[in-house]
């Protein structure tokens, strides 16, 4: 077994922490400026209209995109705890069935999506002066979906095997490479939403060819052969349920784009969307240091399950939710300091500015809890319980507040929405962290 690999079992917790944590931050960090700037060049250089048209397509190339994810996690969790177990050669096979799956998904369902366009992109919000816009970004970004697949398949697995530097690499590099093709392609070209979707298409490109290269240049502990590319049932088995924690929860967040858009769309038209748009750069900008901690913590977490240390278990378990916590209550301070500069960064008009500020506050008001939910849901995907870990995934999103989103908006109009977000968060960390409680008591009862 490697030294990165056996660091996980022996090093101090605190410190593999921060070491596996700090790097995944940075690599989210990168990446939300990378789409926060974007958005804001895109309001800048081409209007409001085109920020919310990209919204509109995000959800679609997302979900698809989510397939290579939901492969990487779950696999990532089984190599993981195989490392933890000196298990080499099922992480060898779950690694190459991980490629073959990625592809096979992702292509496919990348033609289906080619496929129903013209139906698609209304149903996500892309109605009257939104359509052709969205048509234009959806056809180029949807193209380089499955390498999009294939680079998130391979960062989570770069991870899996305790190396987060590589991973932020990954994120880091077709982030910088998108602003300055953003920059070329929208401002110097003029090439309006086209310039913005083949900077976002290339910069897929790129991040794809560095985790090639890192593969094939023996940087990983993995060793691949013909034979570990076929299918083998048991292996895909546990990481399809594993994976489909994942999967299901961008299918929710894209359902609930779906559903978000249109309610807004229905009550004020085109500037509540764009105010969306604004709103949900804003949650993937602002959460990155909690979302780096929850990745940081699963491989980890995953590797120590592995080789039955109960107690490091535990302690990597308390220690990513106080850190996150503590996080995401800065976080929180500055986002209702700063609201109204936050809001005028990406755009000159009047309302959505006013619009946008008034709404950033409401929809954080449960971000300092917001790492409780995380860590708890991503343990069980981490230790290989798909069941718990997809429930809890689903609480927020799926069993609370879609539900608050269809039923409040009729009685409080857009505030009904806005209004749904915390209450949503705030009832699935009740409920994740009474299982996580649960689960780590019964845990450490285990003889």
């Amino acid at each position: 077994m490697a030294d990165r690999a056996i660091q996980m079992g022996t090093d101090p917790i605190g410190k593999l922490l921060i070491r596996q944590a700090v790097p995944a931050s940075i690599g989210i960090l990168v990446m939300s400026l990378n789409i926060l700037i974007d958005t804001i060049f895109v309001g800048q250089w081409i209007g409001a209209n085109a920020i919310a048209a990209i919204n509109v397509v995000l959800p679609v190339s997302f979900f698809i995109a989510a397939l290579g994810m939901s492969i990487g996690m779950g696999g990532g969790s089984i190599i993981s705890r195989a490392l933890g177990s000196d298990n080499a050669a099922l992480a060898n096979k779950v690694f190459g069935n991980q490629i073959t799956l990625t592809l096979i998904s992702t292509l496919s369902f990348m033609g289906l999506g080619l496929f129903f366009l013209e139906a698609i992109i209304p149903l996500f919000g892309g109605k009257g002066a939104l359509y052709p816009l969205a048509k234009i970004y959806y056809i180029i970004v949807v193209i380089g979906v499955p390498v999009l697949g294939f680079c998130m398949m391979g960062n989570n697995t770069i991870r899996a095997e305790g190396k987060p530097k590589n991973a932020m690499y990954a994120m880091v590099l077709p982030s910088i490479s998108n602003l300055f093709l953003d920059y070329l392609f929208i401002y110097e070209f003029g090439w309006g939403m086209e310039g913005a979707a083949w900077a976002t298409t290339l910069s897929y490109v790129i991040c794809g060819s560095y985790i090639l290269y890192f593969f094939v240049s023996k940087k990983s502990d993995l060793s691949l052969s013909w034979k570990d590319l076929i299918l083998e049932s048991a292996v895909v088995k546990e990481m399809g349920a594993l994976g489909f924690v994942t999967l299901a929860r961008q299918a929710v967040v894209s359902i609930t784009v779906l559903l978000v858009n249109n309610i807004l769309f229905s009550l004020e038209g085109e500037n509540l969307v764009a105010v969306y748009a604004i709103i949900s750069r804003m949650l993937m900008f602002a959460l990155f240091p909690i979302l780096g901690i929850t990745q940081g913590f699963v491989p980890i977490a995953g590797f120590n399950y592995g080789a039955k240390q109960k107690e490091r278990v535990v302690e990597v378990i308390h220690k990513a939710i106080i850190y996150a916590s503590v996080l995401a209550t800065i976080v929180f301070v500055l986002i209702v300091l700063f609201a109204e500069n936050i809001a005028a960064v990406f755009t000159r008009e009047p309302l959505v500015v006013e619009t946008t500020a008034d709404v950033l506050t409401w929809v954080f008001l449960s971000t300092p809890i917001v790492g409780i939910q995380l860590i708890g849901s991503a343990y069980f995907q981490a230790i290989g319980k798909a069941i718990p870990a997809l429930l809890l995934t689903l609480t927020r999103q799926g069993f609370f507040f879609i539900p608050f989103l269809l039923v409040l908006p009729r009685y409080y109009g857009s505030f009904g929405v806005w209004i749904s977000f915390p209450i949503a968060e705030f009832i699935s960390t009740l409920v994740t962290a009474f299982f996580l409680q649960r689960e780590v008591r019964i845990y450490i009862e285990k003889t």
